[in-house]
C-alpha cells in the first residue's frame, strides 16, 4: 500500500495544544423539507459537497477558536484527498502528521438535512480511515506533547485511539474521546479517558441502558442520563460529558452530576454541532480554564455553529463569541 506523509508543513513553530487523531472525509450534504420515510424518495431543495469527518471537523473548531492544533490521520488520495488536506491547510490546521494513501479512497458521509428543525441522519463510509494503524499513529510520536489535549473519535480503528491515548499519558497530556458513533469501546480505552464525551443516544448504548421516548419529560431525561454517565465513570472513564442538544450537557466526575443549559437559538442545521461543542471543550481545557467554563466555550460555539448551513463553515471564530469568551491573557 503505498503511502507518505502530507507534506503540509506546521503551522506553527510551538506545539500543539490540541491533537486531534482521527477520521477526514468528504460530507455530501442532501437539504429537503424534511427526513425521508422508509422507502420514500423526496425532492431535495440544495446539494453541497464540502470537507468532513469528525475528526477533522474537531481539528477546524478548535483552529478557528484559537487553538494551536494538530491532525493525525490517514486520507486517501484516489478521489478528493487532495481537497481535504488544502481545507485543514486553510484553517491553520498542523497535517504534517497525515499520512496520504494514494491506493485509497477518503472516507465519505452521506447527510439528509431537514430544512424545518435542521435535524439529519448520515451514512458513512470509512474510506481510508478505516486504515489507520497504531503504527500510523506512532509515525506522529513527536506530536504528543506535555500539557497536550488530545481529542479522539470511533470513525478510525479502536487499536489506533488506544495507540494515541498511550503516548499522550506517557507524554504527560489529557485525553478526550468523542465515543461516535455508538461502539463498543474496551475498559483499556476507557481507563486511558480523561474525559469520555457523548450524545444521549450514545450514552445510553454504551451503558447497556434502553433509550428513552423521545417525549420523555426533562427531569426524567436528566435522571436517566445521569444513570447511564454514572455507569460509565464505573467502567473506567474519568469523567463524563452528556451532550444534550437544546437541554444543555450534563457532567459527571467525582463530585456528582452538573447539568449547564444551552442557550435558546434557532437551530437551521445541527449537522457537526457535537463536534463543534469538542472542539471548543478540547480548547477551554488546553487554555486552563475549569472543566465548567470549558463546557460552556464549547456550547456557546455549537449554538452558533447550528443557526447556520453547512458544518465546518459554520463554525465560529472566537471573537464571535463574545468578551465572555475572550482567551485569557496570562
Amino acid at each position: 500500500m503505498t503511502q507518505q506523509n502530507s507534506g503540509l508543513s506546521d503551522s506553527t513553530a510551538l506545539p500543539a495544544q490540541v491533537l486531534v487523531v482521527g477520521s477526514i472525509n468528504m460530507d455530501m450534504v442532501a437539504h429537503a423539507p424534511r427526513l425521508p420515510a422508509a422507502g420514500e424518495t423526496l425532492v431535495g431543495e440544495a446539494f453541497v459537497m464540502a470537507p468532513g469527518g469528525k475528526g477533522a471537523n474537531q481539528a477546524v473548531a478548535a483552529a478557528r477558536l484559537g487553538a494551536s492544533v494538530a491532525f493525525v490521520s490517514r486520507v486517501g488520495t484516489r478521489q478528493h484527498g487532495e481537497a481535504l488536506l488544502q481545507a485543514l491547510q486553510d484553517e491553520g490546521v498542523d497535517g504534517s502528521a497525515v499520512l496520504r494513501d494514494a491506493q485509497a479512497l477518503p472516507g465519505i458521509a452521506v447527510i439528509m438535512v431537514a430544512s424545518e428543525g435542521g435535524e439529519n441522519s448520515i451514512v458513512y463510509v470509512p474510506g481510508s480511515n478505516a486504515q489507520l494503524s497504531p503504527q500510523d499513529v506512532l509515525a506522529g510520536a513527536r506530536k504528543f506533547q506535555a500539557g497536550t489535549v488530545t481529542v479522539a473519535q470511533l470513525e478510525v480503528p479502536l487499536p489506533a485511539v488506544q495507540q494515541a491515548f498511550e503516548l499522550s499519558r506517557a507524554a504527560g497530556g489529557r485525553t478526550v474521546l468523542n465515543a461516535a458513533p455508538a461502539l463498543a469501546v474496551t475498559p483499556a480505552l476507557l481507563a486511558l479517558t480523561d474525559w469520555l464525551v457523548l450524545n444521549e443516544t450514545e450514552a445510553f448504548q454504551l451503558a447497556g441502558l434502553p433509550a428513552l421516548p423521545e417525549e420523555t419529560p426533562p427531569a426524567q431525561l436528566l435522571s436517566q442520563v445521569g444513570v447511564a454517565a454514572q455507569a460509565l465513570r464505573q467502567r473506567g472513564a474519568g469523567q463524563v460529558l452528556v451532550t444534550l442538544g437544546g437541554t444543555g450537557v450534563l457532567m459527571c466526575g467525582a463530585e456528582g452530576l452538573q447539568h449547564l443549559p444551552a442557550q435558546a437559538v434557532k437551530a437551521v442545521d445541527t449537522v457537526g454541532a457535537g463536534d463543534t461543542f469538542v472542539g471548543g471543550f478540547a480548547t477551554g481545557l488546553a487554555e486552563g480554564l475549569s472543566a465548567v467554563d470549558a463546557v460552556r466555550l464549547g456550547m456557546a460555539a455549537a449554538a452558533i455553529a447550528v443557526s447556520r448551513s453547512g458544518v465546518q463553515s459554520a463554525m465560529p471564530r472566537r471573537a464571535e463569541l463574545g468578551p465572555a469568551f475572550a482567551p485569557r491573557q496570562d
